[in-house]
């Protein structure tokens, strides 16, 4: 008999990343918001983050992360260039005061 949820997707639910990749997330937005309007490349990004934080792991790691920061609405990528939203730089602004 099959799993109601063979992936027990519920455990973590569905905006619940690994705790690494979560790490990972924060660093790409805060570099990014931190250096905007700069706008960098993923390769680009990747190079600059593993320079500043030696812990991230490979550059499929910050690929997955500005993955997810797209889908949720922080992050642009048009044509692998990478920048914050208005929405996190609003976030930004408003955490900062």
């Amino acid at each position: 008999m099959a799993k109601r949820n063979p992936a027990d997707r519920a455990k973590r639910g569905r905006f619940s990343p690994d705790p690494k990749d979560k790490k990972v997330e924060r660093a790409v937005l805060a570099f990014l918001v931190f250096h905007h309007p700069e706008r960098l490349t993923i390769p680009e990004l990747s190079r600059a983050l593993s320079r500043e934080n030696s812990d991230l792991e490979s550059d499929d790691a910050v690929e997955r992360a500005v993955r997810e920061l797209v889908g949720v609405g922080l992050l642009e990528c048009q044509a692998g260039v990478t920048l914050p939203t208005r929405a996190a730089l609003y976030f930004d602004a408003l955490e900062s005061d």
